[in-house]
């Protein structure tokens, strides 16, 4: 046998090698469930790739009406912990899989977060008594609005990220819920990161250390993105920091920095035609030539208003897992709409 051959052989060998002990570690790690996109994004940044982590809700579904597919039923049967975070399909699902896994940990890591209603529709929406409420509130200081809700996650909302169709579905109401999209706040990101480097650490011990200091490093970043978007807002007056959107999914990042976010959805669903009229007339009046949309939802009425108004249709993603650049990202979108506002 040659020379070459010999290390050729050594060579595959000790790569197969390093594959199977690679998939024994990873087999060893604690499997951890979450609910959307950006968790696993913030369970990566604690955890690093410490623990296996699976999304829910796959890219592009509804976290309203998500059924979990078989596959993932058979993977929760051996997870060691699932973070909820309030979103609506949680309120019918997380039951089932607690019995289903017994032993599974399900932790919501959106306890202790006063949330605030979905905002109204763009008819008689008031953001007056929502606005600087995060600025008022250190992270650590805040509490349920309601022991109820605080108790109660899974039931605070059963607002529809689905498309347009799905939402004349009678059971979709905006009407009394308290919105979900908690994620999309840096201020109330860094307060569940450290809910989830709690639970992080009781599964995996070993390395409480490494989970202490990623967190520190990430709750560093995420102030330091506070800032930025804060000053990429700074030189916009107050009168034009209004943005119009289909589904009222920002709104935690709306009080954050001062925005007033402007719903075209009516009672939770595609407004008719008068309707969509009218909320055309209050773009006008408000001089918006932008209209944001998400892709788990038709562009229908908001192309129907740009094309009204004269705009153009951007889209701006809740959902996005690559959420540190995301929020960049909407930020200098939203920017650049409030100053076409003449």
């Amino acid at each position: 046998m040659s020379l070459l051959r010999k290390i050729t052989i050594f060579s595959t060998l000790s790569l197969l090698l390093s594959l199977c002990f690679a998939t024994l570690a990873s087999a060893n790690d604690p499997l951890v469930f979450v609910s959307i996109a950006p968790q696993r994004y913030f369970v990566e940044q604690i955890a690093g790739d410490t623990v296996d982590v699976e999304i829910m809700v796959e890219p592009g579904a509804s976290p309203a009406t998500y059924e979990p597919k078989p596959h993932q039923m058979a993977m929760l049967a051996k997870a060691d912990l699932y973070l909820a975070i309030g979103v609506p399909f949680e309120r019918t699902w997380l039951p089932r899989l607690q019995e289903a896994n017994p032993n599974l940990k399900i932790v919501h890591i959106d306890k202790g977060l006063r949330k605030i209603p979905m905002a109204g529709n763009a008819l008689d929406i008031d953001a007056g008594p929502r606005i600087a409420f995060l600025q008022e509130h250190k992270p650590d200081e805040i509490q349920a609005e309601n022991n109820e809700h605080n108790h109660n996650h899974g039931n605070e909302s059963a607002h529809d990220h689905g498309n347009e169709a799905a939402h004349d579905h009678k059971a979709h109401s905006h009407k009394g819920s308290l919105d979900p999209h908690v994620w999309l706040s840096p201020r109330w990101v860094k307060y569940m990161s450290n809910n989830m480097r709690k639970e992080l650490m009781k599964i995996a011990p070993e390395h409480a250390k490494q989970y202490r200091i990623n967190y520190r490093a990430f709750s560093k970043r995420l102030d330091e993105l506070d800032k930025e978007i804060t000053a990429l807002f700074k030189p916009i007056p107050p009168e034009k920091r209004a943005f119009m959107t289909f589904h009222p999914s920002w709104g935690y990042y709306a009080m954050t920095y001062n925005l007033i976010q402007i719903p075209i959805e009516f009672e939770g669903k595609a407004p008719t035609p008068r309707v969509l009229m009218q909320i055309a007339e209050i773009a006008k009046k408000r001089n918006l030539r932008t209209i944001f949309v998400q892709p788990q939802f038709s562009t229908a009425s908001a192309t129907a208003i740009a094309n009204t108004i004269d705009g153009n249709v951007v889209e701006a993603d809740p959902l996005a897992e690559n959420w540190e650049e995301n929020l960049r990202l909407v930020s200098k979108k939203l920017v650049t709409s409030f100053i076409l506002v003449e």
